[in-house]
């Protein structure tokens, strides 16, 4: 999604740009509010164009704060577009300003007539702008007045309490005093720019300026100490609840001492405690006559002040205390203030191996050095941030503006000239540590880990891509099949090309001629996004279900392969709705071997961009009427849970991870067993999903004999909602363990759209998709080119290797496939990404490559070995011939990987691999196969013998049997049934 200016504005509001903006002088200095959860360009300019509020301009800033006024202050400068760049709290597709960055919008009214100095009001008249400070006052007392700050209220005060001189600042302010005093003197009118909050015609000072004031008339009163009528203050009124009066305290000589602040000109004692307490704070303050703040500890330093200097009246009880100009009449609920020093930088106790490295300047407004963030408004902590960094693997790690948490690499600070200012500039406390600094406005508290956070390998032998084939279609679901031949299904009839008929295979061993590697094959309706896996029955049938729209969605389709290698089959896809089709239509559904040998098929929509349809059924489908049920987390997280990831567990029980959360389901009845905690995501977004659109992929990692070990399942890639930034890591988890968590891992690399692959050796290949986007045409960009290879048998944080680069982009619908001789298939790409005047950006992919894997680049022969009896019972035992050319039967290993087809990056085998257990004498060896269809569902395997790393080509055995006795099934005229 690309953010803009909002454009849907009310009546003639239009937009006026951006401008510059600083807390010591606003750009719109006559009304503000500040909503942290729900602010909007729209209820901003309501504000400004509502009830008493009726300015020319309306401003939205830093995502949460809205400014009004007639006149833009004559320091603001307009600025780029792109420098506003922050997004409002209440609508994510907005854009509201950034740090000192305003939005602005225009009523396209003129404004009034610009305001004045006024020159005099009755016998008081004006002296001039006059400089002040906050610790030492030109004029000593502060003054609450009636109703909002204009220069009639604020001299009307300071009359009837006696004073000689009046002064107005920084627009709702008002000093009165006998004497001026501390040195205050004349300044160029210009220093005094901020309209009054009561009156936008007239000028009330400036930041640390004043608008003065002498009072030449008769005085009313002959009290020259301002005591007016002499009228005493009470601080300590009856309070409910407990509360009592704690003592006058001194107010911003560090920074502000209490927070939430609340406004009004009724404000009394009791209302101010009311409001804390409903906020379940211990701790009231009441300042200037109208405004009330509450904490549960004063922080900054806070320091007492004589009972005496909290001397305005409150503005809606004359009789009480209400502060003064930065003093706090404090009131406590527990009879306890705690004072909080004035905060540092956190530098010592740091988690892990993190180090303080100072303060850093950002490059410039709205631009950040650290690319994730995180705003944490009520919660930011120096150790929440840096063990969020860490988690995600990120080794450098920046707090700013109290509740902003940035996590990236040290070179991304390197790569955008980070410059390191005086750690006093970094002078804003953390929003949920106050005691500690979290950088300040464009400034952040830098943190860097001091050692390696991410082992990423970069082995001399990274393998190499190699052209194989010119394709005739872009497929989108990849099979091999016993056969050794590769079919392929693209979408049919919807193909770009008339004549497609949906359906090919090709034979590996006549790649060299073209014309004779592609045998032309058929189905009857669209495949399009369907899902398929290979039947455990005597032919090794490869079924496909589901499709693009109508009759096609409930499609069920079987192809037996046949041939051989250099000998074209004749078989083709079978398929006839009116016989066999699904219960109900399916779009995006995935499909599992159950280890009772029927087949499971889960979610998916009812056509293309349909309504979801959150639910499961069984093929052959069981006695009975209507057998499918509907799953209420499908429903609940539809449309991104498609291709949702389904797995056999050891205990029998299946494992489904659809969108970012898994579950462990009942084998018989479905129902939830285990809810797994939810997936990590990104960083920054907890949003982030695995399965498609956010698509990543997911596999089995490989089980042992004796098999006593818990299954890991690991899942790669995704991408983010929203922005559909991809994700750059893989997380783990044993999800049958006592307290099962997921492990994460970083990538080097972004990616969305992956594929991975099962290799021999029990490591997996990692390949394909894009740094950014979400599967589906046209919604990817910036291709991946790289491979990486995982390896589990490596400590966690060290198990990716980089390999080598293709100059290929595989995006969408691509797919990588292991072939018989140990060799990986990659192949497709349909991203339909078109330039405005319909050119592609990244063309459909017709090239089929092949990744030849580090264990084949080292120039070993490949190990061989012969098998009589393919066809394997569980537990059973079988013997092999083997030759090996570089090391002995000792140091041998053996691996059988379940026959897979691939789509969209998800395997529907998981892509199981078992190391069995087998002892050899000589070279004959004798293997014991699975001991039970928990570990092993029944089903044919790809039969793998390693001589050190380098594998043999492969030979297909079968395991388990056929105990549905899916070869029988179907039993109609349309299909042929191979038996079991």
């Amino acid at each position: 999604m690309i953010l803009s200016i909002f454009l849907g504005l009310p009546l003639v509001w239009t937009s006026y740009g951006c401008w510059t903006d600083n807390t010591g002088a606003r750009t719109l200095s006559a009304a503000s509010y500040t909503n942290t959860t729900g602010m909007t360009v729209e209820s901003c300019i309501s504000f400004c164009s509502s009830g008493a509020n009726s300015y020319v301009y309306a401003g939205v800033e830093y995502a949460q704060e809205c400014y009004c006024g007639n006149y833009l202050a004559s320091d603001a400068s307009n600025v780029s577009m792109s420098e506003c760049d922050m997004t409002c709290t209440g609508n994510a597709s907005e854009l509201c300003g950034a740090g000192d960055r305003l939005n602005v919008y225009w009523s396209g009214t003129q404004p009034p007539a610009p305001p004045i100095i006024v020159p005099g009001v009755g016998n008081w008249k004006s002296l001039g702008c006059y400089n002040d400070s906050t610790t030492t006052r030109a004029l000593a007392n502060g003054m609450g007045v009636s109703g909002q700050v204009t220069v009639e209220s604020c001299t009307a005060a300071c009359q009837d309490a006696g004073y000689q001189y009046a002064g107005v600042e920084y627009a709702d302010e008002c000093y009165c005093g006998m004497t001026l005093d501390n040195g205050s003197g004349p300044t160029p009118a210009s220093s005094c720019d901020m309209t009054c909050a009561g009156n936008s015609s007239e000028y009330c000072g400036g930041p640390d300026h004043l608008n003065l004031y002498n009072y030449t008339g008769t005085p009313t009163t002959t009290d020259n100490t301002g005591g007016g009528t002499g009228t005493e203050l009470l601080i300590t009124p009856s309070l409910s609840g407990g509360w009592t009066y704690g003592g006058c305290y001194v107010d911003n000589a560090n920074g502000r001492v209490l927070g939430d602040e609340l406004d009004s000109n009724d404000m009394t004692v009791e209302s101010c405690v009311a409001h804390c307490t409903a906020d379940n704070f211990t701790i009231a303050g009441l300042e200037y006559s109208t405004q009330c703040f509450c904490g549960n500890e004063l922080v900054d330093g806070a320091t007492k002040a004589p009972d005496s200097d909290c001397n305005m009246a409150c503005g809606g009880n004359a009789t009480e205390a209400c502060g003064a100009g930065n003093r706090l009449s404090v009131y406590t609920s527990t009879g306890n203030i705690t004072i909080l020093p004035v905060p540092t930088p956190l530098t010592t106790g740091l988690p892990g191996q993190w180090v303080y490295q100072g303060c850093l300047a950002e490059p410039a407004p709205g631009s950040h050095l650290l690319p994730y963030e995180n705003d944490w408004t009520n919660n930011n902590t120096v150790e929440a941030c840096l063990n969020q960094c860490a988690a995600f693997g990120y080794p450098a790690a920046g707090l700013e503006y109290g509740e902003q948490c940035f996590c990236g690499d040290i070179s991304d600070v390197v790569d955008n000239n980070g410059a390191f200012v005086s750690g006093s500039e970094c002078n804003m406390p953390c929003s949920g540590d106050p005691t500690h600094l979290c950088g300040a406005n464009n400034l952040m508290s830098a943190y860097y880990w001091n050692g390696t956070m991410n082992v990423w390998h970069t082995p001399e032998n990274i393998g190499r891509y190699e052209f194989l084939i010119g394709g005739v279609v872009v497929p989108l679901i990849a099979t091999v099949g016993i056969n050794n031949k590769v079919t392929f299904l693209e979408k049919y009839p919807t193909s770009e090309f008339a004549n497609s008929t949906g359906a090919y295979e090709l034979d590996i061993s006549l790649v060299d001629n073209y014309l004779l590697a592609w045998r032309e094959m058929h189905v009857k309706s669209d495949v399009f996004c369907s899902g398929s896996i290979i039947l455990p029955d005597k032919g090794a049938r490869q079924i496909n279900v589901g499709g693009w729209s109508l009759e096609s969605t409930y499609g069920v389709r079987l192809y037996t392969p046949d041939g051989q290698p250099g000998v074209n089959g004749t078989n083709d896809w079978e398929e006839n709705a009116s016989e066999l089709s699904l219960q109900r239509g399916r779009w995006y559904p995935t499909a599992m071997m159950m280890p009772n040998g029927s087949i499971l098929v889960v979610g998916g929509e009812t056509g293309s961009n349909g309504p979801p349809q959150p639910s499961l059924e069984i093929l052959p489908k069981p006695p009975g009427g209507d057998t499918v049920i509907t799953l209420d987390y499908l429903q609940r997280t539809d449309p991104n849970n498609l291709y949702p990831f389904l797995l056999v567990l050891p205990s029998g029980r299946f494992f489904i991870g659809y969108y970012n959360e898994a579950r462990i389901l009942d084998p018989v009845t479905f129902d939830t067993v285990t809810v797994l905690p939810n997936i990590p995501g990104a960083v920054n977004n907890f949003l982030a999903g695995r399965t498609y659109p956010m698509e990543g992929t997911a596999v089995l990692l490989p089980q042992h004999a004796p098999y006593t070990d818990p299954i890991e399942i690991l899942i790669c890639g995704g991408s983010t909602p929203g922005a559909a930034i991809a994700l750059d890591n893989c997380v783990s988890i044993v999800p049958e363990a006592s307290n099962p968590t997921w492990t994460l891992e970083r990538m080097p690399s972004k990616r969305v759209m992956p594929c991975m692959v099962t290799l021999p050796d029990g490591t997996y290949m990692i390949l394909n998709g894009a740094h950014q986007g979400v599967a589906g045409f046209g919604l990817a960009s910036d291709p991946n080119f790289s491979a990486l290879l995982y390896d589990p048998s490596q400590p966690v944080g060290q198990r990716i290797s980089i390999l080598n680069s293709t100059i290929i982009a595989r995006l969408y619908h691509s797919e990588a496939t292991l072939l018989p001789d140990g060799r990986v298939l990659v192949s497709g790409s349909d991203p339909e990404t078109n330039y405005p005047n319909g050119t592609a950006v990244y063309p459909e992919e017709f090239r089929i490559e092949v990744y030849i894997p580090p264990y084949l680049n080292q120039g070993f022969r490949q190990p061989e070995f012969t098998i009589a009896e393919t066809d394997w019972a569980l537990g059973g035992q079988y013997n092999i011939i083997v030759t090996l050319y570089q090391g002995t039967t000792s140091t041998m290993r053996v691996s059988l990987i379940a026959a897979s087809s691939s789509t969209h990056g998800n395997v529907m085998s998981g892509g199981r691999i078992i190391f069995p257990e087998f002892s050899c004498s000589g070279n004959t060896c004798t293997i014991t196969a699975p001991p039970n269809a928990f570990v092993c569902p029944p089903g044919w395997h790809q039969l793998f013998v390693l001589d050190g790393p380098t594998p043999s080509h492969s030979a297909w055995v079968r395991i388990g049997g056929d105990p549905a006795q899916l070869g029988n099934w179907p039993d109609y005229p349309d299909f042929t049934t191979p038996g079991v």
